[in-house]
């Protein structure tokens, strides 16, 4: 059963706001502070920077510096609420848009008046997003034209470009970069594409100054695994794993799957790791989207991770011929690992390959493969050499490749 709970300290409400008890979305922003007037702008900006607010979208890019880049660009901006979670082990956007709508909406005000834009769009895949989002803009229309587009769901039809792409009328797939949307984006404008938590916590920050720095703090975790439940937590950064996972009843897990399928795989000390950025970076692995996934003593890491790297090898967008071979190639080989089918040399293989294939593709896609498979090797060098002859009975059946293993349900 899945669940939405705050950790937050001294009783404090974030995004999620209070117990919710399907009660009206907009009254109850209102009440908090939403949709108040923005005086002068620059003063909201340079809160967000004095604060460190980073994007939660996956890169964790300091969402200021986003602001002002598109602001100082040549001509008009368009401002993006990108809600469309490519990862399947993630539902923050897809519940803050079906549950929070207007505080994302708020968000979405608030960065067209910090960058000057005129209009904006809200991109998404989820059809009751989708209709909780037209509900909330019929409520209380905003003072720009906001547009909403629905795109096909992809693991990639979130990536900047391919948020551009769609929303100029084509395909939801990456484009080469340069020029990057803050350069030349929807209809040729210099535009922002934010995450709908970031603009959450900007229309936060907005109505709760007084908690600037505990808005710009917690990060929404989707936390899941075999061995426990799937829940949606609103938790303090620097917060160890290890709290997080006896929460949801994953106190036994042995090893966790950072970030969604971005940040890799981590085994011995996984649970005083803490959760934010540079922790998790200094450890060999990323926060993403802020997905974690447990692994139970008894699952096997080696297929969780040919697992992992066929779904992606199904999602790629095939623009790319290093992606369709590299992602192809990875999948292959750790689903050889998993049916005990190594070679002596398999290990050095992945190793190389792991090295040699991120950044050559549009997107992220083909480097959370080779992620993947390097951190298996780093964490987990005994379990792969173990499986060679012989499958381990974990291993038994063959990789899926449409995510069900990681696949959350949105509470």
């Amino acid at each position: 059963m899945t669940g939405v709970f705050s950790l937050l300290p001294d009783g404090r409400h974030g995004l999620l706001g209070p117990p919710f008890d399907g009660g009206a979305d907009l009254s109850r922003h209102l009440a908090a502070g939403g949709y108040a007037p923005l005086p002068a702008p620059g003063r909201l900006l340079d809160r967000i920077a004095a604060v460190g607010l980073r994007g939660r979208g996956g890169a964790g890019f300091p969402a200021a510096v986003k602001l002002r880049t598109v602001r100082d660009a040549a001509g008009p901006p368009v401002v993006v609420a990108n809600g469309e979670e490519g990862e399947p082990g993630s539902v923050k956007d897809r519940w803050l848009l079906r549950h929070r709508p207007h505080l994302v909406l708020d968000g979405l005000r608030l960065a067209a008046a910090l960058t000057g834009a005129a209009r904006g769009h809200v991109y998404l895949s989820d059809a009751p997003a989708e209709q909780a989002v037209r509900q909330a803009l019929a409520e209380r229309p905003l003072d720009l034209p906001v547009d909403v587009v629905r795109a096909e769901h992809t693991y990639v039809a979130g990536e900047e470009t391919a948020v551009v792409r769609r929303i100029d009328g084509g395909p939801a797939l990456p484009t080469a970069k340069p020029p990057r949307p803050y350069e030349s984006g929807v209809g040729g404008a210099p535009t922002l594409v934010a995450n709908v938590e970031t603009l959450a916590r900007i229309a936060a920050l907005h109505a709760r100054p007084d908690d600037a720095d505990l808005v710009a703090g917690a990060h929404l975790v989707t936390l899941s695994g075999a061995g426990g439940a799937a829940a949606l937590v609103e938790v303090t950064a620097g917060t160890h794993l290890t709290v997080l996972a006896d929460l949801a009843g994953h106190g036994r897990a042995g090893a966790v799957l950072l970030g969604g399928l971005f940040g890799g795989l981590h085994g011995a000390g996984w649970r005083d790791l803490p959760l934010d950025h540079d922790g998790l970076s200094a450890a060999g692995g990323a926060l993403g989207c802020g997905a974690l996934y447990f692994l139970r003593p008894e699952d096997c890491p080696v297929a969780v991770a040919a697992e992992a790297t066929a779904y992606l090898a199904a999602q790629s967008a095939r623009q790319c011929g290093v992606c369709v071979s590299g992602t192809g190639a990875l999948a292959t080989t750790l689903g050889a690992v998993a049916r005990g089918e190594a070679s002596d040399g398999t290990a050095e293989t992945l190793r190389r390959w792991s090295r040699q294939l991120p950044g050559r593709g549009a997107c992220g896609l083909l480097d959370a493969a080779a992620h993947l498979a390097a951190t298996l090797l780093t964490h987990f060098p005994d379990r792969v050499d173990a499986h060679r002859g012989s499958a381990c009975p974990a291993c038994a059946d063959p990789a899926p490749c449409d995510g069900r293993r990681f696949t959350v349900p949105v509470p």
